[in-house]
């Protein structure tokens, strides 16, 4: 018994933390979650306490077994499992199982290094109960809600459909969007644009109409618009006033993990999955030529813009290397997690700063690299001193007309020269070339005709960052809870957006309606103060949970006892019983269905009406939806026919 076991969840970690421990540990992997509420039952006594029932999963009991086998042939098991409230729950679980009478210790890193490891593991620690209760809590009331709730909607309205505390909230900001396009009257208004020159400068001067008699415009009309115009053309060009200031634009902070999922999608087209998925890599670790793999991030499930103080250190020695003294701060820049961050964490950052991307390209993927080369530019960027702009605003008087023309000149780049930010740049201005008093002639006038438009659709990293404002959820989840939208047909991705499709908006509309609270914005972003207070040692597990079961089981008995069953019947009969047949809903969207399910299992595809134009194809188009909730046609008759088109042809005459 001379080596010591060594748990992490992951089998990727195994063959790089093994290296760096060497010899004196064996380390193996959980393989994530072994121990969990079971599939079949609610798993939670809501009359004892909300005692959870935890079983080893069905598939995982060869892992089980293995781990067992390993700890009886060592003395000391040091739980290695993910820095979190997760991981801390998914090692405590296990020491019950497999870890009677050994002596188990918790060790926590946050970057998969040899610096970082070997540090870890002469420094262990005890597991931390409220950490554990905060994740079981959070868990079990996940379950709770999706538990009750999804059976209720199988029964009324469809198989297969499902309803959770967080993902149906979400569903709702995309419904209530896509309601909010729909209702949406555009409003007609014009703008007046002018080119002005001064004699002897060649640049043009292009400036807006602001205000008429010291009021602001609100030209609503094409005659209104006119007569300004016509009026305004007899009218004499002078500049009133310039003004001119240095306006500072500060470093962005270090990615979280929503930062990240936002940014990923904005600038190299990733979702929310691939981005984590991609970090998930890079974290566990890669090899580097001749040398042992190594976590080139650290942890990316973090909701903290913390940074050690080591890393601060040699990022800024970086950056008066590579950069010079102007570009270094004289105190590092700080910055301030939200108030429910778990504060141990560390911002996402690359684990060996001085490991530029160009220096790894030739050992990462493309989109390894991609996602490398954005973290570590944004790190280096955040440490780095503010951009600082020349801003001037042209203000030029025409008889009762006021117009102002308004540029930036960027005087010194500071954090730019590593991380453009998605901010709009102003038009150039140079103020040396104006001065008070000018005279300027009119060489256009350009009224334009504009309409409102209506709230644009929420994009992936529009929903992760509304998500996150409005404290719904935890950024560690938001991936999963997008994929389950799409999975189950609540939503469809189009271009890149989101559209709620018929049965998300029927089932957001059922749920708001009978379950008020749990589809309430404000009372889901306190439930989760509430769980975090559990970490925090404020609030009892029982209690927050008690809180919440007593006024949702209200509204569950009330809605199984009123929900009335959906059932839309067709003009046709089931071909194999006899009896109507009906169209229901499903994962996949409307098909029909026999009325004597389960007993007839008859089922076929609702179809579009359009004949599939196939040459000699007697089926019909049905709308479907791809793994990553794309909207698509195919032939009834597949796979006889595999006829697919993206859009629906125009239907037959």
């Amino acid at each position: 018994m001379s080596k010591a076991l060594v748990i992490v969840e992951s089998p990727a970690k195994v063959k790089t933390i093994n290296k760096i421990l060497g010899s004196k540990y064996k380390v193996t992997a959980s393989m994530g979650h072994l121990i969990d509420l079971p599939k079949s039952t609610l798993g939670v006594d809501v009359d004892k306490d909300f005692e959870a029932r935890f079983i080893v999963v069905r598939d995982k009991q060869k892992t089980m077994a293995k781990l067992k086998k390993e700890a009886k042939e060592v003395e000391e098991i040091y739980i290695a499992t993910d820095p979190d409230r997760e991981g801390e729950a998914i090692g405590w679980n296990l020491i019950e199982h497999i870890a009677k009478g050994k002596k188990v210790q918790r060790v926590v890193f946050h970057e998969i290094t040899r610096e970082a490891v070997k540090k870890a593991f002469e420094h262990p620690r005890e597991f931390n109960r409220k950490l554990v209760d905060a994740q079981n809590a959070r868990r079990v009331l996940d379950r709770m809600v999706g538990y009750q709730i999804s059976p209720l909607l199988w029964e009324k309205v469809g198989s297969r459909l499902s309803a959770g505390r967080v993902q149906s909230v979400a569903l709702r900001l995309i419904v209530e969007r896509e309601e909010a396009i729909k209702s949406f009257v555009p409003q007609e208004y014009w703008q007046i644009a002018v080119d002005l020159q001064k004699k002897g400068v060649k640049d043009i001067l292009t400036a807006n109409l602001e205000k008429i008699d010291g009021e602001k415009i609100d030209l609503k009309n094409q005659p209104q618009t006119e007569s300004i115009v016509d009026e305004i053309r007899k009218s004499p060009f002078k500049i009133s006033a310039i003004n001119t200031k240095q306006v500072k634009r500060n470093a962005p902070a270090p990615f979280i993990t929503s930062t990240l999922q936002q940014e990923a999608f904005s600038k190299l087209g990733f979702n929310t999955s691939k981005t984590m998925s991609i970090a998930q890599e890079l974290y566990e670790g890669i090899a580097i030529g001749e040398e042992e793999p190594e976590g080139l991030i650290t942890y990316m499930r973090t909701d903290s813009v913390n940074i050690a103080a080591e890393a601060i250190e040699k990022v800024r020695e970086l950056i008066k290397k590579d950069h010079g003294a102007p570009y270094l701060p004289e105190q590092p820049n700080k910055f301030k997690s939200k108030k429910s961050a778990q504060e141990a964490h560390e911002a996402i950052r690359p684990s060996v700063i001085s490991r530029k991307p160009e220096s790894l390209k030739q050992y990462l993927t493309d989109d390894q690299y991609r996602l490398y080369d954005l973290i570590w530019k944004r790190f280096i960027s955040c440490q780095m001193m503010p951009a600082v702009f020349e801003q001037t605003k042209i203000e030029i008087a025409a008889g009762r007309f006021q117009f102002g023309a308004s540029g930036s000149i960027l005087a010194f780049p500071g954090y730019l020269t590593m991380y453009r930010d998605n901010e709009d740049q102003d038009i150039k201005l140079d103020p040396s070339l104006y001065a008070e008093g000018d005279a300027l002639d009119l060489l256009e006038v350009k009224p334009t005709q504009h309409f409102t438009k209506p709230p644009a659709r929420y994009s992936e990293a529009s929903l992760v960052k509304a998500l996150e404002e409005q404290g719904i959820g935890r950024p560690s989840t938001y991936a999963s809870i997008i994929q389950t939208l799409v999975y189950r047909n609540y939503v469809v991705r189009e271009r890149g957006y989101f559209t709620a499709t018929e049965l998300g908006i029927k089932i957001c509309h059922l749920l708001m309606e009978y379950f008020k609270k749990i589809m309430d914005i404000g009372f889901t972003a306190t439930m989760e103060e509430e769980l975090d207070s559990i970490e925090e040692g404020v609030n009892a597990y029982a209690k927050v949970l008690g809180d919440f079961w007593g006024p949702f089981k209200e509204d569950l008995d009330f809605a199984q006892a009123n929900i009335q069953k959906t059932q839309t019947f067709i003009d046709k009969n089931c071909p194999e019983c006899g009896k109507p047949l009906a169209v229901k809903w499903g994962r996949r969207g409307r098909f029909i269905s026999c009325t004597g399910f389960p007993a007839c299992k008859h089922a076929e595809p609702f179809t579009t009406g359009v004949k599939c134009p196939s040459p000699g194809c007697t089926g019909e188009l049905v709308e479907r939806r791809s793994h990553r909730g794309a909207v698509f046609y195919g032939c009834s008759r597949y796979p006889e026919c595999k006829f697919i088109a993206n859009k629906l042809p125009a239907a037959n005459p």
